[in-house]
């Protein structure tokens, strides 16, 4: 496999969750056990890495051969809990959404249709094997999802401008336990469908709450911009709150007050709009 050692990091945020030990079946829970122990566990970038380097060869390899033994690892209140990576997975379900983002004859260039024929096949004699399987990471490319910023408060946002003793570049993140998570999303479908009528927000919001439920309760959901944080000048970065509007705009609609909502709402889809324009510049 080709070595990639430096690379632009794709634009991309990331929703986690991290299970502690417990959730695992027996096997499971003892490698992760010992994963856990590791000094040398890879970072999110060299996830990235590996992906990107899968690319490269001719044809690509669009969906590892085989799943990744590697995860996220965090200590919450003195438990161990693991975020698995899920590779495969992961590479399966994006490929069948990334005819959404190009034009055939582009996608066709990148993953030629051979490929990508074979590798639905493989995803679906894997699936009849594992049916209640589900990736414990979701990605999202030039944008954070506006449901996901319902799962989170602002006093939970984490910022570090980087070039610092922790981080090289900066990092913005929000961590919340999964109770609080579940139990915001089930007040932010309230206050929407009581003001609005079904739309993409109420089904995204939907569509994570499920998501949620297939989790053990003790988790921690993790909202990290990731390789976003490079698409955004840092006097912006510093100065994005985008879970305090969400919050204040599903606030505004459980008061009944329109006009505070829309402003929130403008916000969002200000700061939002010159991220994807940046997208399109390149």
């Amino acid at each position: 496999m080709p070595k990639v050692s430096s690379v632009i990091v794709p634009y991309a945020a990331y929703l986690r969750v991290y299970e502690p030990l417990a959730a695992f079946p027996d096997e499971e829970r003892a490698h992760w056990t010992r994963y856990a122990r590791r000094p040398d566990r890879p970072s999110y970038q060299d996830e990235l890495r590996r992906s990107l380097a899968d690319l490269l060869p001719t044809p690509p390899v669009a969906v590892p051969v085989h799943e990744s033994a590697d995860a996220f690892v965090t200590e919450v209140d003195g438990v161990v809990c693991v975020c698995p990576w899920r590779t495969r997975l992961r590479g399966w379900q994006a490929l069948g959404e990334v005819a959404e983002d190009f034009p055939e004859p582009v996608l066709d260039a990148l993953i030629p249709p051979v490929v990508r024929r074979q590798s639905a096949q493989d995803y679906e004699r894997w699936l009849e094997r594992n049916p209640d399987a589900r990736p414990w990471i979701r990605t999202a490319t030039w944008q954070v999802p506006i449901n996901w910023f319902v799962l989170v408060s602002d006093a939970e946002r984490e910022y570090d401008g980087g070039d610092g003793e922790r981080t090289a570049a900066p990092v913005l993140r929000y961590r919340t336990p999964m109770v609080q998570a579940r139990r915001r999303v089930a007040r932010g479908l309230r206050a929407l469908r009581e003001a609005v009528d079904e739309g993409p927000l109420i089904d995204g919001l939907v569509d994570v709450g499920r998501w949620l439920e297939e989790f053990h309760p003790r988790s921690l959901v993790e909202l990290d911009y990731g390789g976003l944080v490079h698409a955004l000048p840092a006097g912006e970065l510093e100065a994005d709150h985008s879970a305090a509007d969400v919050a204040e705009g599903i606030e505004a609609l459980r008061h009944g007050d329109g006009v505070a909502a829309g402003a929130a709402y403008g916000r969002l889809v200000e700061r939002w709009r010159a991220v994807r324009d940046r997208r399109s510049a390149n």
